[in-house]
């Protein structure tokens, strides 16, 4: 029994070490919220199919004057995908990322016809849903755009489903912290290869 109780005394330093080394590592996996930032500028929440979601997002698109980084879910809707293209032939950084698994499962998603016209396109692969549903337009100028909310960009979602979507215009720190998300999921991702 002696010899026993000796035997956890002496694992028990090593044992600690073990916990101690787990509990860092959950710590340093765990952040804390970053804080809130700052309303500023402008927001205007559209709700499909009521209203002309595709519509505004080509707006926003035509009006890009930098850059353009998408965040999809599911991505058929040809309009956009003209709106991006054209953004794209104009000298507009575009790129792209999209959901592997709905790309496989959906014949008509258009990132292949994106990535033939020259946008950079990149997979997620790392998570179930890469469920994103974003846009961010000009993050480095007073005048950057964010769109996001449940609306993918479908024809379904404009004409079939119940969807939101919120624009908010003029808020660089916010479009920073969106650009930042998506060069992080963009690290993550794969190129895509046609």
């Amino acid at each position: 029994m002696y010899r026993a109780i000796g035997l956890v005394l002496a694992l028990a330093p090593a044992l600690a070490l073990n916990i101690l080394s787990l509990a860092s590592a959950v710590a340093a996996t765990t952040t804390e919220a970053p804080p809130p930032i700052a309303a500023q500028g402008t927001l205007q929440p559209l709700f499909a199919p009521w209203d002309n979601i595709e519509a505004e997002i080509i707006e926003v698109v035509d009006g890009a004057r930098q850059q353009v980084l998408v965040q999809a879910y599911l991505l058929t809707s040809k309009k956009i995908a003209t709106t991006l293209l054209a953004a794209h032939r104009r000298g507009v950084d575009v790129k792209v990322l999209v959901d592997a698994n709905q790309l496989e499962r959906v014949d008509s998603s258009v990132a292949p016809k994106l990535a033939a016209g020259g946008i950079p396109v990149w997979l997620e692969t790392k998570y179930q849903n890469a469920h994103n549903k974003v846009m961010v337009v000009d993050a480095a100028s007073p005048k950057a755009v964010v769109i996001t909310g449940s609306f993918n960009f479908t024809w379904t979602a404009q004409h079939k489903n119940a969807e939101n979507l919120l624009i908010s215009r003029n808020n660089p720190a916010l479009a920073a912290r969106y650009a930042s998300n998506w060069e992080r999921h963009k690290s993550e991702a794969t190129p895509y290869k046609k």
